[in-house]
C-alpha cells in the first residue's frame, strides 16, 4: 500500500449527502476482486449515460456533461470534497478500491457511514471528518475558484488551503494514521508479527502436537 505523508492535489466537489457504496461502484462490478481496474466505474451510473457492464471497454461510452468528475475544470482531481454520511449503504471494499484506482487520495466530508471509513484507511485514502461549517466553506470555495488545491498533511493533521491563509486541522486515530504513515495494510501489519507469530506456532507444536 503506497505511503501517505503530506499529498496536495486538485478538490472536486461532490454536493451530494448521504452517497452510498451502490452509487460510488454499482453492483455488477463486484464480481471481480482484483483490487484494480475500478476507477473507469466510479460512479459509474452519474458519469455515463448508458448502463455499464464488467469488462466494458469504457473509451467510447456517452459521458453525462452535467456530473461534476467529468466537468473539465476538475479533471486530475484528487481530492474529493463530500457531504453528511458518505460512503453509507453496503461494506463493499470495492468503494475505495475505485476510488483510489481513479486517482483519489483524500475525501473530506462532515461524517462518513463507518465500515466505509475503516475500509478506506485499509486501502491508503485518507478519509477527513471536518465540521458543517468548514465543509461549506470548502464547497464555496471550490465553486468560486477554477482550480482549487488543497495541501493534507498527515503528520500534522492540517488541511491547508492556497497561500496557507486558512488551515483546518482534523483528528485521526493514531493507529490508522501510524498505519498511513508506513503504507501498511492488513496482510502488511501481519507480516510485521511474522517472528511472534513462528515462535508461536513453534511453541504450539511442542506443546500440542496432538494437534499436528
Amino acid at each position: 500500500m503506497e505511503q501517505f505523508t503530506v499529498h496536495e492535489g486538485l478538490v472536486v466537489p461532490l454536493d451530494r449527502g448521504n452517497v452510498d457504496t451502490d452509487a460510488i461502484v454499482p453492483k455488477q462490478f463486484l464480481k471481480s476482486i482484483r483490487r484494480a481496474g475500478f476507477g473507469v466505474n466510479l460512479f459509474d451510473a452519474w458519469r455515463y449515460l448508458d448502463t455499464g457492464e464488467p469488462d466494458q471497454d469504457c473509451s467510447g461510452r456517452p459521458l453525462n456533461p452535467d456530473f461534476v468528475l467529468n466537468q473539465p475544470r476538475y479533471q486530475g482531481a484528487s481530492i474529493l470534497l463530500a457531504r453528511d454520511n458518505f460512503g453509507c449503504g453496503s461494506s463493499r471494499e470495492h468503494a475505495p478500491w475505485a476510488l483510489a484506482d481513479f486517482g483519489i487520495r483524500v475525501l473530506i466530508a462532515p461524517s462518513f457511514a463507518e465500515i466505509f471509513y475503516n475500509n478506506c484507511f485499509k486501502n491508503g485514502l485518507l478519509p477527513i471528518v471536518l465540521a458543517d461549517h468548514e465543509v461549506d466553506a470548502l464547497f464555496t470555495a471550490c465553486d468560486a475558484t477554477p482550480g482549487f488545491s488543497l495541501k493534507v498533511d498527515l503528520p500534522a493533521q492540517t488541511v491547508a488551503w492556497p497561500g496557507a491563509e486558512r488551515v483546518s486541522r482534523f483528528e485521526v486515530d493514531p493507529a490508522r494514521k501510524d498505519r498511513l504513515l508506513h503504507g501498511l495494510d492488513d496482510i502488511a501489519l501481519t507480516i510485521g508479527h511474522a517472528d511472534k507469530i513462528r515462535a508461536y506456532e513453534a511453541w504450539r507444536r511442542k506443546e500440542e502436537d496432538w494437534v499436528f
